[in-house]
């Protein structure tokens, strides 16, 4: 979507052919030749850039700068016996002056340099005021089949600018997918903005995502943007969207139709330039269905669905993740640490209700448990409401449905680990004698 300009100039010749030059740059432009028309443009849109002449027929341009530079960088146009006057514009606030009358190349460039800094500015103070605490070194770590799949939709996804709705269980990490596609995509320069859609009130909710106008309700004292605008350019990441009120669901179906909101309490119809990607825990569809959410935007987000499998479907990443959480933890570095086979495997054996959220919390619990020792092992792991499996629990978990032979090698396996090799200890609890027991360990391929 191109950015828009104001021309405010009196010379109806020069107001013309600014017009022009400008619209052949490709900007959406429009002229106006005194105050009372700019003011009833502004009433209803927010330009990119103001280009506005120091003289008006009905105002000083001077003195209206002060609040118009607080909403839009402006371009001062004077003539050349008034350059001091213009530079005293600068002080004020003008983010350039050019001289009449207005060379065509010295004009692209001074708009196209005046925007650049502007968007710059924004994306600035956005990312301070909102990104800063970000952490990007937290990558999608494993290389499991349906890893694999998830990376593929991505790289399939990404370089376009649809829509994408990402479903997966708490804590199975989307918003990490939904990094990765801002991070592959066009968008990868600019703000990559997170939103958790069940963290406020129906008001303050709306006030945050499309922003309030002064007086729109109790304590809004001055306009504050929303996170919509903050994410001009960039991506707009909706965490758990299924928790929005039916009144915020029209709003936003109608900023994915036509790119257009109004602030809380405001008038008039904004613009901005995001991708949107959702993510949700919850069934969509059927709430459409039953009518708790809206199905026109349900069936606009779900243009392209990635689905994040839940950690117990990707057993195979368990030990990387593992390891990956604690080579970055950020809370002690005296020993390297690594997870001993058994607690791996105990690992492994666990469904992972919380995901890798759950496991991240399990392994730093485990790192602080460990004290000084080297070695993570399984008396160190709390599972689920942080107590551990029972003692003498078996956990005996497969990707697919196990034959018996399977069954049989994976428990030979674990008693062997428990009982460090030792045949007859092992031989008991099968009720089997020895010699059988070292007969199965050579058919399984097992020491």
């Amino acid at each position: 979507m191109s950015q828009s300009i104001l021309v405010l100039e009196d010379d109806r010749v020069l107001n013309r052919l600014l017009v022009e030059q400008l619209k052949r740059m490709g900007y959406q432009t429009q002229g106006v030749t005194d105050w009372r028309r700019a003011q009833d443009y502004l009433a209803n849109r927010e330009p990119s850039l103001v280009l506005m002449d120091v003289r008006l027929p009905d105002a000083d341009g001077l003195e209206l700068l002060p609040e118009l530079a607080a909403s839009f960088p402006v371009i001062i146009l004077t003539a050349h016996s008034s350059v001091r006057s213009a530079v005293h514009a600068i002080k004020e606030g003008a983010a350039e002056y050019l001289t009449k009358p207005v060379d065509a190349e010295e004009l692209e460039l001074v708009v196209a340099r005046v925007l650049e800094t502007a968007e710059l500015r924004q994306d600035h103070q956005f990312c301070k005021a909102r990104l800063q605490a970000r952490n990007q070194r937290h990558a999608m770590v494993g290389d499991s089949n349906a890893l694999n799949g998830v990376q593929e939709l991505i790289e399939a996804v990404a370089p376009s600018d649809m829509t994408v709705l990402i479903q997966g269980e708490s804590g199975a990490g989307k918003e990490l997918v939904a990094q990765s596609i801002h991070r592959h995509g066009p968008r990868t320069k600019r703000n990559f903005v997170a939103v958790d859609c069940c963290t406020l009130q129906e008001k303050l909710f709306e006030s945050e995502l499309f922003g309030h106008e002064k007086g729109s309700f109790t304590g809004a004292d001055r306009q504050k943007k929303g996170l919509i605008e903050g994410a001009n350019g960039g991506t707009l990441f909706l965490d758990e969207i299924g928790e929005i009120e039916p009144p915020v669901q029209a709003k936003l179906l109608r900023f994915l139709e036509t790119g257009m909101f109004r602030r809380l309490g405001g008038t008039k119809d904004l613009t901005s330039n995001v991708r949107v990607v959702a993510a949700t825990n919850r069934d969509l569809e059927t709430m459409s269905q039953e009518g708790t959410f809206r199905a026109d935007l349900y069936y606009r987000l779900s243009a392209f669905v990635v689905r994040v499998p839940p950690l117990r479907e990707r057993r195979d990443d368990i030990p990387l993740l593992a390891d990956h959480f604690i080579r970055n933890h950020n809370f002690s570095r005296r020993v390297e640490k690594r997870l001993s086979t058994a607690a791996i495997k105990q690992l492994c054996g666990y469904d992972w209700p919380g995901n890798i959220r759950e496991l991240k919390n399990v392994v730093e619990r485990a790192i602080i448990l460990s004290r000084d020792g080297r070695t993570i092992a399984p008396e160190h792991l709390s599972f689920g409401n942080g107590c551990k499996p029972p003692p003498g629990a078996v956990s005996l978990t497969f990707e697919h449905e196990p034959s018996l032979d399977e069954i049989e090698r994976e428990y030979l396996a674990q008693l062997l680990d428990k009982y460090q090799g030792h045949r007859a200890a092992i031989a008991q609890v099968l009720g089997v004698s020895e010699r059988n027991i070292y007969r199965m360990i050579k058919r399984h391929g097992l020491s």
